[in-house]
């Protein structure tokens, strides 16, 4: 973790909690939280999102209040500063949970979302790079080898953003905002906009907001199963680390989580070798590090 992205997670922290301090709702300061990390340029959303592998920006969003179970999310969208914002009109001012491609950028440009710029020269150049650096793969199988390699060869430092919050009323919210996986294919899709998948809320359970390899993070609907074990009365860091080891032991898949319970108790986790991520209760200052065992 560098020394701005630290700065930037605590500032994030700072603006989510001073929001709930007065008196806003959990939807208002996870999305305020989510907004300054896209704007920042300095992790996988937004701004900084990665590009695809035929060099086009695009990005996931969502997010979800508990006191409802209202939910919105984008998919493969193209053009906007703050996916986020996107996600929560699609859950505020449609009948619909998720938009995908054209259409959701289409969405985005009627309720005139703040635009951001298309790829620089620079980050095109560093896009071929990266693609020679693994090497060019064809056919089906070939397919396989490059999306393993892919993932292996992620760059650190520069991952999904999420949130989780609990407001007075008691309601809970959670959110989260990609740019995908490093130099992923054209169309793929990962956990960050499948509701129960990337993000799951409900006050009678809790909240959650995941990171990691998107496919295997779908396949144990994570965000869902966690919730569920908080439903069932298990404590936040009991919940997260059942499902993480499932995922670990079934998939051998990479995840972490942002874990809140309806009470306050919380939990940060993964089985990645770090994760960036901090919280703050407004007392001292924001807790921020890159690893949570």
């Amino acid at each position: 973790m560098t020394g701005r992205q630290r700065a930037c997670l605590a500032e994030a922290l700072c603006a989510g909690y001073g929001l709930l301090d007065r008196g806003a709702a959990s939807l208002d300061a996870v999305e305020a939280a989510i907004r300054l990390l896209e704007a920042s340029g300095l992790f996988n959303a937004g701004v900084g999102a990665r590009l695809q592998l035929d060099g086009t920006r695009r990005m996931d969003a969502s997010i979800m209040e508990g006191a409802g179970l209202k939910a919105g999310a984008v998919a493969g969208i193209e053009q906007v500063r703050h996916p986020i914002s996107a996600a929560r009109l699609v859950m505020e001012r449609t009948d619909h949970v998720l938009l995908v491609g054209a259409p959701a950028t289409d969405f985005a440009k009627h309720f005139q979302l703040a635009r951001q710029a298309r790829p620089t020269p620079e980050q095109r150049r560093a896009l071929r790079a990266d693609i020679r650096r693994i090497g060019k793969q064809t056919g089906a199988a070939g397919t396989v080898r490059l999306f393993k390699a892919l993932a292996r060869n992620r760059k650190p430092g520069l991952e999904t953003v999420g949130a989780v919050a609990l407001d007075r009323a008691g309601t809970v919210a959670a959110g989260a905002s990609t740019g995908g996986i490093a130099l992923m294919l054209p169309g793929r899709v990962g956990d960050t906009p499948l509701i129960g998948c990337g993000c799951y809320a409900d006050d009678g359970a809790g909240a959650v907001s995941m990171t990691g390899i998107g496919e295997g993070i779908i396949r144990l609907a994570m965000a869902k199963a966690i919730t569920d074990r908080l439903a069932s009365g298990k404590p936040p860091a009991d919940s997260v680390r059942h499902v993480l080891r499932q995922l670990g032991s079934r998939i051998r898949g990479q995840a972490g989580a942002l874990v809140l319970a309806p009470d306050g108790r919380f939990a940060i986790r993964h089985n990645t070798p770090h994760m960036m991520a901090g919280s703050w209760d407004g007392r001292g200052k924001p807790t921020v590090r890159d690893r949570f065992p």
